[in-house]
């Protein structure tokens, strides 16, 4: 038993040794974990002293927890362009509601959707940080906020807009003491009078006001609901300006309430079905109290900041808000519009909208928001207004854009024709005509649509909605009839005028805006300013704006009416039109618009101005005033403004060139081109035209013109001289003692003109003319001696033919029954036509006693040649027209040439010969 034993314990401690042994190993297993969780832990405690440290550097300058910043706001100041202060605006414009009257559905509202667990946390709530995570997710961006509303309170009240996590530090570090010192009532009553809820409205009493028309404890569920989710992003969810994104986001808020258990889903879903717009307070009574000098203009600056930084409160923190207005110029507009004094209005319904920009820097010196507002921060139709531009659009979307993309140039010819749309759909001038062929200042001036269609097609829609959208313009979508101004969502007139301002400053566009820059309570200075952009090439710019000077100055031009004495002024007209449904509907009467625009600049200033009604049944009717009000408008603030200042033309940049066109095409003209034919236009360099108008251009003029009577012939021979061009041709003017008649052309130097009146003066005037090409004239005038006395006819000699006057007198009677046709010949010649030569002619036959020889052709409006006779071997005839007539020489011998004339009624001719010979004819010119 012994040895067993022994045995049993020597296995034992064996064993005991083996797993020893073998648990060595998960001893040094468990020692690496242990130094993993104490390394873990070491940088655990690490990170919370570095993060401790951290909080402890960002909070070191948290502001104090003023309870005077708790319980009074402070006004902000506003200032000038020059930096005097014009009006302070403050806690006039908030209603303040104590814990006790805030409505139970209210605080619930609030409490569901900004922080459900606020009676739960001390200042900040991790819990609600992971939850607001969650939320996000499953039920959608803006389903709950990080912040709690205690967080919220501490960043309204004491700290400064920042987005470094510094400022969030500082935030939950308030809150804390904020925590410490107040009742959750006192911090959810701070909350409710402080947050902004847009329109220029702060604090939950004064949001039910404004949006609803009635006080907190009147509001309903769904209203309720509306308010609580504004906070979030109150300009995205204003139910003024977005009511489907305010309707969407107060459902979700009902959502959560029902989440929550405040309301029962029966209760949520009634709320639901209730249109946000159904219990908002009408538009033209919507307002805002206070006495606020400028309002069209602060309103304007309001929200601008409240744009860019939606978490200051203009009327509480006490801000220096310095902004671009120029006192003058304001009230001017104002004085303008609210009388009869400067411009005349039809009647107290007609509104308008203006908006007066610095043209260098896009700063806003004056806005008239309406005529005769009755409200403070009335409804503004210079910033608000989206209404059809009408022409207005045209140097926006058409030309600018032909030029930016196509580098025309102010001379591109178009053509004015019946025309449609890409789709077939056919549209009309404005005045239902077609003036062909123009250039493309012409059409811009005249303010054709046939043309500006063209522009834009040739351009291509996406290329022009390029350019408009850098202007400012809002084209989500484009289609062909924005050329003329038919867009879907229209433009504001401050967004034209900005537009207009880039055609002034040389393709620069500036934003416009109200305000430069904002100083916060500790001295930080906000730069509101816009970057320049831009936005086009030089060229562009004055290429657009010498041709909108030809609308407002030239005789053709539209915007005659807007046009200041010795300002250079720049602008376009614009005028819209009612729907065939529209007329039907308002009873519209023939050429009645709803809109009437001018747009306008000089190298000061710009300004763009609507004129019409809110409603679209009322018209301006065509009566030729009415809608030339905008017209007048600008015409006076731009005087208004500029007087006593210099303003300085336009300046061409180096990238554009003068261009000398011939009216009417596309051609340089020519020195022949009259001037009153010449237009200065202009071009992109290097793209200049290079072909030449021939229309004007002068030949040489005809040298040495002669006529000579030659009273053998009883003919005047006009003759001159020329060079060898091809293809001339000359007219040939004849007049007798000052009566014209009509003029013949030849190919040739020369003219006979037969039979002319004794005693008269014959005139000649000779041009030489190529296709469209013409030479000066060439004059010389010749007078016929008087007729001589009638001696009787001559006795025929002994053994004269007989025969032969029976020919002479069988020919003249031929003759005088050819006279109804003038241009056929008398004798044995017929007459030539007009460009012909006429023919030579015939010798008589030798030995023989015999007839002359035949007459050459006559011209066109030639008479018939006489016959000619002779003895022996006879002699060569000849012959006359005053259109072209031949002529033959006499033959050699004894025989006398014989001799003929013709004149236009009829031709009569004698002559005789003797001897032998022979004879022969030359070819006659015509």
């Amino acid at each position: 038993m012994a040895e067993n034993y022994n045995s049993r314990e020597e296995r034992r401690k064996q064993q005991s040794a083996g797993t020893k042994k073998k648990k060595t190993p998960k001893k040094k297993k468990g020692g690496i974990f242990k130094k993993i969780f104490l390394v873990l832990i070491a940088l655990g405690l690490a990170g919370i002293i570095i993060g401790a440290g951290a909080f402890a550097y960002m909070v070191k300058d948290t502001p104090k927890l003023d309870e005077e910043k708790l319980k009074s706001a402070i006004a902000s100041e506003i200032y000038d362009m020059n930096g005097e202060q014009i009006a302070t605006i403050g806690s006039e414009n908030r209603d303040y509601v104590e814990y006790e009257d805030i409505p139970k559905i209210v605080e619930e509202a609030v409490i569901a959707t900004e922080d459900s667990r606020f009676y739960k946390h001390h200042g900040i709530d991790p819990i609600r940080l992971g939850g607001a995570v969650l939320a996000n997710i499953t039920e959608g961006f803006g389903a709950e906020g990080a912040s709690t509303i205690t967080q919220q309170v501490a960043k309204n009240y004491f700290l400064e807009f920042d987005k470094k996590l510094s400022r969030k530090a500082q935030e939950a570090w308030l809150a804390i003491q904020l925590e410490r010192k107040y009742t959750k009532h006192e911090i959810l009553e701070l909350y409710m009078n402080k947050v902004n809820m847009s329109q220029y409205s702060y604090g939950f009493a004064t949001a039910s006001e404004t949006y609803f028309g009635k006080p907190l404890k009147d509001l309903e569920l769904h209203e309720a609901a509306l308010l609580a989710g504004l906070p979030q992003s109150p300009n995205n969810y204003n139910p003024f300006n977005h009511p489907d994104k305010a309707e969407k986001r107060r459902n979700i808020v009902l959502t959560l309430m029902n989440k929550h258990g405040y309301i029962t889903k029966e209760q949520m879903e009634a709320a639901k079905k209730i249109p946000v717009t159904s219990s908002l307070v009408a538009e033209e009574n919507r307002k805002i109290n206070g006495d606020i000098p400028y309002d069209s203009f602060i309103g304007q600056a309001i929200k601008e900041i409240d744009h860019k930084y939606p978490t200051i409160n203009v009327f509480t923190d006490g801000l220096k808000i310095y902004t671009t207005l120029d006192k003058d110029a304001q009230e001017y507009v104002e004085t303008m519009l609210n009388g009869n004094e400067i411009v005349q209005f039809p009647n107290e319904e007609f509104q308008a909208g203006i908006t007066l920009l610095d043209t260098k820097t896009g700063e806003i010196r004056a806005l008239g928001g309406n005529r005769n507002s009755d409200v403070e921060f009335g409804f503004n139709y210079a910033t608000s207004h989206t209404r059809q531009p009408g022409s207005t659009i045209k140097p926006i979307l058409d030309y600018g854009p032909a030029i930016e993309y196509e580098r025309w140039g102010t001379y591109h010819t178009l053509d004015d024709k019946p025309y449609a749309y890409s789709n077939g759909t056919k549209f009309n001038n404005w005045d239902g005509r077609h003036m062909g062929p123009m250039s493309m200042r012409e059409a811009l001036a005249r303010s054709r649509n046939v043309p500006a269609v063209m522009a834009l097609q040739e351009v291509g829609l996406e290329k022009a909605k390029d350019f408009a959208v850098n202007l400012g313009i809002p084209l989500e979508d484009i289609q062909e009839s924005y050329a003329i101004g038919g867009l879907k969502n229209g433009v504001t007139s401050m967004q034209m005028a900005g537009a207009y301002s880039a055609f002034g400053n040389n393709g620069i566009y500036n934003a416009p805006h109200t305000v430069k820059s904002v100083e916060l309570r500790d001295g930080t200075k906000l730069d509101l300013i816009p970057e320049s952009k831009a936005v086009m090439k030089d060229y562009t710019a004055f290429m657009i704006t010498d041709m909108l000077k030809s609308v407002v100055k030239d005789s053709y031009g539209t915007g005659q009416q807007a046009n200041v004495q010795g300002l250079p002024i720049a602008g376009k007209t614009g005028t819209t039109n009612y729907s065939s449904d529209e007329i039907a509907k308002y009873n519209v009467p023939d050429g009645a618009v709803p809109d009437a625009w001018f747009a306008g600049y000089t190298t000061n200033y710009t300004a763009a101005v609507w004129t019409g009604y809110k409603d679209r049944k009322n018209y301006l009717p065509s009566n030729g005033r009415d809608q030339k009000i905008a017209q007048n408008l600008f015409k006076n603030l731009i005087a208004h403004v500029s007087e006593g200042k210099e303003t300085p033309d336009f300046k061409m940049p180096k990238s554009v060139e003068v261009v000398k066109i011939e009216k009417g095409t596309s051609k340089l003209a020519s020195a022949y081109t009259p001037s009153d034919q010449i237009l200065t236009e202009y071009a992109v360099k290097g793209e200049a035209p290079t072909q030449v108008s021939k229309k004007y251009d002068k030949l040489d003029a005809p040298q040495g013109l002669s006529a000579v009577f030659d009273p053998e012939a009883n003919e005047v021979v006009v003759g001159w001289e020329y060079g060898s061009e091809e293809g001339v041709q000359f007219e040939v003017n004849a007049s007798v003692d000052g009566s014209g008649q009509q003029p013949a052309v030849t190919a040739e130097k020369g003219l006979r003109f037969t039979a002319p009146s004794p005693g008269s003066t014959y005139t000649f005037s000779v041009t030489a003319f190529r296709d469209d090409m013409r030479s000066d004239p060439a004059s010389v005038s010749v007078t016929i001696p008087g007729a001589p006395e009638d001696d009787g006819l001559e006795e025929p000699e002994d053994g004269e033919d007989d025969s032969k006057d029976d020919d002479a007198n069988q020919n003249d009677e031929e003759n005088e029954e050819d006279n109804q046709n003038p241009g056929n010949g008398n004798g044995n010649g017929n007459g030539g036509n007009e460009e012909d030569d006429g023919e030579g002619g015939d010798s008589g036959s030798e030995g023989e006693s015999g007839s002359g020889g035949e007459s050459g052709q006559t011209g066109q409006n030639g008479g018939q040649s006489g016959s000619g006779s002779g003895t022996g071997s006879g002699s060569g005839g000849s012959g006359t027209g005053t259109g072209s007539g031949g002529s033959g020489s006499g033959g050699s011998g004894s025989g006398s040439g014989g001799s003929g004339t013709g004149t236009g009624s009829g031709g009569s001719g004698s002559g005789s010969g003797s001897g032998s010979g022979s004879g022969s004819g030359s070819d006659g010119s015509n």
